[in-house]
């Protein structure tokens, strides 16, 4: 599976579905118009699963020769590749976590741990961790909430102050998040933002609750 959502297991049909019941952006709510019509084009013209899909979005000639088609004209492309992309969220810097010393950045950069995914394949079970932990000098306790920040840090709009925030609020892993609820968890993120003023205003119930619907399409392979 890996850091990421595999897109070639998930078919049509299934992401189809997805969009019927998703939380959006008022800017993606296109996406949920015509789905009988246009991924009955997709199936149509021998598209299998998302990441084929995805991969004729990309190239530049077949994304204009889509354009053309009737319904699929418009921004309705443009707004699907973005939805597409969301899917694979930028890892976060390990540098960027403030918590953590020069020493252990500079440990972990110098054997090529640049960012949260170059970590995911270094930490997903005890062992590996307490082999990172080893050949680095770099404490065990450190190595392991890095390792559920690293975690935290593949839920898309996840960034690095977000993943510490849901860190401190206890749901410090991606499965947590998974079974968490929108609304009171809402009400406790935006507790915790105006209290330590970590954001300027507050986070809408929706983005909790892509949050969670996000968290509950990642694979589960760490091993805490």
């Amino acid at each position: 599976m890996g850091y990421y959502i595999d897109l070639g297991k998930i078919i049509l049909e299934d992401y189809q579905k997805k969009l019927e019941y998703a939380y959006l952006l008022p800017s993606r709510m296109v996406l949920k118009e015509k789905l009988d019509e246009r991924f009955g084009y997709f199936e149509q013209i021998g598209i299998r699963n998302i990441k084929e899909l995805m991969q004729i979005l990309k190239k530049k000639d077949k994304f204009t020769e889509l354009s053309k088609v009737a319904c699929l004209s418009g921004d309705y492309l443009t707004i699907l590749l973005r939805e597409l992309n969301s899917t694979f969220p930028k890892p976060n810097k390990i540098a960027d976590f403030i918590w953590l010393s020069k020493n252990t950045i500079d440990k972990l950069e110098n054997i090529g741990i640049i960012n949260t995914e170059k970590l995911y394949d270094k930490v997903l079970t005890k062992i590996d961790r307490l082999k990172l932990a080893d050949s680095t000098g770099i404490d065990y306790t450190e190595i392991l909430e890095l390792t559920k920040l690293t975690d935290l840090s593949r839920i898309k709009w996840v960034g690095v102050t977000y993943a510490q925030m849901l860190y401190d609020l206890g749901l410090d892993t991606v499965e947590k998040v998974s079974k968490a609820d929108p609304i009171d968890l809402h009400a406790r993120i935006n507790q915790r933002i105006k209290e330590h003023n970590i954001f300027k205003g507050g986070i809408g119930i929706n983005d909790v609750k892509i949050l969670v619907e996000t968290a509950n399409e990642l694979p589960l392979e760490i091993e805490y």
